[in-house]
């Protein structure tokens, strides 16, 4: 005597809502109910990767303290040219901002022009550390406090090219019929976030290294 199993076309009700793709809405919903931890994840990373630069920052501060320096030997460091790259990185958390308020208002023409000025600031700092490194008077060798403050300065500045590029990645995808829309953004707020994080850290490194 055979069994006749019902087959799966069979277990769903005849009056199941579908999508005009052909898809049950029933489903969309579930996975749209799913927990979104990508934020918290990029979180996560973020605080970890602040605990790297909290142990540069001890560092620093004690070769900086215990480090003797030779008879003649000057440490004095220009504050102009750090204290512009600091309005810059500043600024550039604003129109970041901005381009996130465009993009959520679905301005995304408005929105990539926020991006690419963002983009223009952080190129204009990542110059002007440039500039910097050239007119040190000391060299990544001279001794652990200038190796300290290379290392640190070129650690964050890294962080900074890596935003930059994230940027650019960000403002392709916003254009007309690329990935990131009004609706679905996350690329955009998950970049926002890192570059307040840079942005951030960059005060806190100004503050240690130029000011105290």
């Amino acid at each position: 005597m055979s069994t006749t199993l019902p087959s799966s076309a069979s277990a769903i009700p005849a009056d199941a809502p579908v999508s005009e793709h052909g898809s049950l809405v029933g489903a969309e919903l579930s996975s749209e109910a799913h927990p979104d931890f990508r934020l918290f994840g990029l979180a996560t990373f973020l605080v970890a990767d602040g605990m790297t630069f909290a142990g540069f920052f001890a560092a620093y501060l004690t070769f900086k303290a215990v480090n003797p320096l030779q008879e003649g030997s000057t440490y004095e460091l220009e504050l102009l040219l750090p204290t512009i790259n600091t309005v810059l990185l500043i600024i550039s958390s604003f129109t970041f901002h901005r381009a996130g308020q465009e993009c959520r208002a679905d301005r995304m023409g408005a929105s990539r022009a926020w991006l690419l000025a963002t983009t223009v600031l952080g190129a204009a700092f990542l110059a002007g550390q440039m500039v910097e490194y050239f007119s040190l008077p000391f060299g990544l060798t001279d001794n652990l406090f200038a190796s300290t403050f290379y290392a640190l300065t070129g650690f964050h500045g890294l962080h900074v090219t890596l935003g930059v590029i994230c940027i650019l990645v960000v403002w392709w995808q916003a254009r007309r019929g690329g990935a990131i829309t009004s609706s679905h953004h996350f690329g955009l707020e998950a970049a926002e976030l890192y570059w307040h994080f840079v942005d951030g850290i960059w005060v806190i490194l100004y503050g240690i290294l130029y000011l105290l």
